[in-house]
């Protein structure tokens, strides 16, 4: 094969692995909802799984992969089975055709070719077929024919039409003849690359800046036209006075002038007009190639969530609503982390085990719903559990443990303001820190997320009822509604949806309440910044608003924040059309974007959440007394039997900066622990004369070290084993299997 035909086949596997995926995630979600559906519903699932394993077969066929090809062909025959009334699906034929589908995962992955691979494939089909080949039998004698058996190599991956030809199609009875008659909207259809399709949409957003030049020409025409309509007027009372006399030339010039001025207004204003209404039609059109329905996403939703709580020893089920709203693809590739992460979350740490949820008088599978709406361009999704919510008493003490806020900052926080520290990076309350929980990363990726899309980000939760996180997020990504404002004579743009008002308050109502300005807006004092100190700029003297009976003011709100601004002039509102800062301006503090305004003027979009930050450092709020983090200069025992593991953690360990000292057990590790002072213990479990679960217990049990952190590394990684670190007070359980030195050190460095 040629370098060429090598490149394309590349591109064909890419696109045949994001089909195969989308194929499966509804067979999979088909799956999961056919035990709740009534019968009818039933028999329209059924159909549809079957039509996505048979269109996954095809596909798989293109691009030669014949492994995946005997696979569909079995589920196939299973789904037609059901389809003829055949066979029921059984709680085990379910979770049969569940494994298949997890295996074709495996195997678009890549994960095909080896030995044991290829046996548990064989495995599968030959369960597969036995599931309905009695029915078969019974039914239809003549049709049924054996399957080849799979090549043995397992570099072998084409299917050759002798093969094929033995693999019997899973249709009905042969009595009538199928044919296909062309599909008019395929037919009308065309597949084109999302680059090429996100190119378009770019020049077609770039016409925006069009529309509002056309828009300020307009402005700019219609106020010379004023001006020289004030001039003629004062000329006329000027002539009418006998100051100096009109010639009959000069009269007539001017009234040509004029004449042609007001007619090029006009001109202007219809340019204007109709620039506006082809720019939003053809923007919004290029929007729609663009758009794809919420349920898209969340078709992954319905198997990440039993194998989550399959492997915590859990039962949830997810339930969906609004998967019909179409949102800009570029929005949707940005919210899949954040989704991933809250509804992680909800199995980890909201829903309860079973026996628990049984104690509280609830069902024993935990229910997360996920709910899309929309409104004034923008959407809301409202992850909710109904599970055991937060315990804002553990997460304001976690914040403190790890120095991220101190006490007495602590105890000024209002409940509203607690639960804002969940997105605070290092906040956690689960008891142990596992490999995909317990961090405290999670939430603050969610709300990293959310406000790089101009978002937000909110929680609400109800101890032992459950929680709800809501994020509102725009529906696309170019362009949106600004409010432009002046400080310093440069021109700023805020998202309106994070100005709740503007206003013009009068200088008396500005308090001063603990060394702060504050103005009472509904009731509750806000603090009150100059937006022009927040910025770090320059007054150029142009107003001194301190020394007016009035000043503006734009009242800013992010989540459950709020604070007012004070500017020297709220210019207009307008749309905007984003242009990013580029790679070497990627991330600069309070700047989120520029834009280019119709008068040509450069003006820079601020960063809401940034601004709010640095609001706060020069009017502290309740919020103030936020700590930096720990030093990691400190002493580790490291308690660990094999010689190879030992010096590889201690070698690891050094390079970062700690001191180390090790034990060979867990005998060992206690006589060391009386000998000096150690700030943390990392401790292999399956060791000699006293094991890590005994060496933590007999840790935790000694009022000497009842706080110093343990963390377990081990190759020991089920769910038992990881609760039983937690009976015994572990603070992380890192499996051997999944090991990162960077993954070790991060864990070290937020437990001290």
């Amino acid at each position: 094969m040629d370098t060429k035909d090598a490149e394309f086949q590349k591109k064909l596997l890419a696109m045949f692995k994001i089909e195969a995926q989308e194929h499966l995630n509804v067979i999979s979600s088909g799956l999961l909802e056919i035990d709740k559906a009534d019968v009818e519903k039933q028999a329209e699932i059924v159909e549809t799984v079957f039509r996505e394993a048979h269109s996954l077969k095809g596909a798989a066929r293109s691009v030669n992969l014949a492994d995946i090809v005997a696979l569909c062909q079995s589920m196939e025959d299973v789904f037609a089975a059901l389809k003829r009334g055949q066979i029921t699906l059984s709680a085990p034929k379910s979770e049969l055709l569940q494994q298949t589908v997890d295996f074709c995962f495996r195997l678009v992955d890549g994960g095909a070719g080896a030995s044991p691979e290829r046996s548990m494939m064989r495995k599968l089909i030959r369960q597969l077929d036995g599931s309905i080949v009695t029915a078969e039998k019974q039914t239809y004698p003549a049709v049924l024919c054996e399957k080849p058996e799979m090549p043995e190599n397992p570099e072998s991956e084409l299917v050759s039409s002798q093969a094929e030809s033995t693999i019997t199609p899973s249709a009905e009875p042969p009595a009538q003849p199928f044919s296909v008659s062309p599909d008019p909207i395929v037919a009308e259809t065309v597949r084109v690359s999302t680059a090429k399709l996100d190119a378009v949409l770019l020049q077609a957003e770039e016409m925006i800046a069009i529309k509002l030049a056309t828009g300020q020409r307009a402005a700019e025409l219609r106020d010379l036209k004023k001006g020289f309509e004030l001039w003629r007027k004062e000329r006329r009372r000027d002539v009418a006075s006998e100051i100096f006399r009109e010639s009959h030339s000069d009269s007539s010039f001017i009234s040509s002038f004029e004449s042609r001025l007001t007619a090029l207004v006009r001109a202007a204003e219809y340019d204007h007009r109709g620039s506006s209404v082809m720019v939003d039609k053809l923007l919004d059109d290029m929007k729609k190639t663009l758009m794809l329905p919420f349920s898209s996403l969340l078709d992954i939703f319905p198997r990440f969530v039993r194998d989550l709580a399959r492997s915590a020893g859990k039962k949830a089920e997810v339930t969906t609503e609004g998967g019909e709203i179409e949102i800009d693809r570029r929005v949707l590739e940005e919210m899949k982390d954040p989704l991933i992460h809250l509804v992680r979350n909800c199995v980890d740490h909201g829903i309860e085990p079973p026996d628990e949820r049984e104690r509280k008088s609830k069902k024993s599978s935990g229910n997360i719903q996920i709910k899309a709406s929309s409104k004034d361009g923008r959407i809301e999704i409202a992850i909710s559990d109904d599970g055991a919510g937060i315990n804002v008493a553990k997460m304001k003490s976690s914040a403190i443990r790890h120095a991220l806020i101190t006490q007495e900052a602590a105890d000024k926080l209002s409940e509203e303001e607690t639960l804002l520290l969940i997105f605070r990076s290092g906040v956690t309350t689960s008891p142990i820190i596992t490999d995909i929980s317990g961090r405290g990363l999670g939430l603050a990726i969610v709300r990293e997320k959310v406000e790089k899309l101009n978002g937000t980000v909110t929680v609400e939760t109800e101890e032992g009822s459950g929680t709800i996180f809501k994020m509102v997020v725009p529906l696309t990504l170019a362009t949106f509604r600004g409010t432009l404002v002046q400080v310093s004579e440069q021109i700023f743009v805020l998202p309106s949806v994070n100005v709740e008002r503007v206003a013009r308050a009068k200088k008396e109502a500005i308090q001063t309440v603990e060394n702060k300005e504050t103005l009472v807006i509904d009731g509750r004092p806000v603090s009150l910044v100059k937006l022009g100190d927040v910025l770090e700029l320059k007054s150029t003297g142009r107003r001194q608003q301190t020394d007016d009976i009035s000043v503006q003011v734009v009242v800013i709100g992010s989540a459950e924040r709020r604070m007012a601004f004070l500017v020297d002039e709220v210019l207009s509102e307008q749309e905007v059309l984003v242009k990013p800062l580029g790679r070497q301006l990627s991330r600069v503090r309070n700047i989120a974007a520029a834009t280019v305004l119709g008068t040509g003027k450069v003006a820079l979009v601020l960063n809401v959440s940034d601004l709010l930050k640095s609001a706060v450092k020069i009017a502290p709020s309740l919020t103030e007394g936020i700590a930096d983090g720990p030093d990691n200069s400190r002493s580790v025992l490291v308690v660990e039997d094999s010689i190879t593991a030992r010096t590889l953690l201690k070698n690891i360990l050094e390079s970062a900066g700690y001191d180390v000292q090790t034990a060979v057990d867990g005998v060992d590790g206690i006589t060391t622990l009386k000998s000096r002072d150690f700030d943390l213990v990392v401790s292999d479990v399956e060791m000699p004369r006293m094991n890590g679960f005994d060496l933590t217990a007999k840790i935790r049990s000694d009022k000497r070290f009842s706080e110093l952190p343990v963390v377990l590394v081990t190759a020991l990684d089920s769910r038992e084993d990881k609760e039983r670190g937690i009976d015994v007070g572990a603070n992380a359980y890192i499996v051997k299997s999944n090991f990162d030195q960077s993954n070790l050190l991060e864990v070290i460095g937020r437990l001290i």
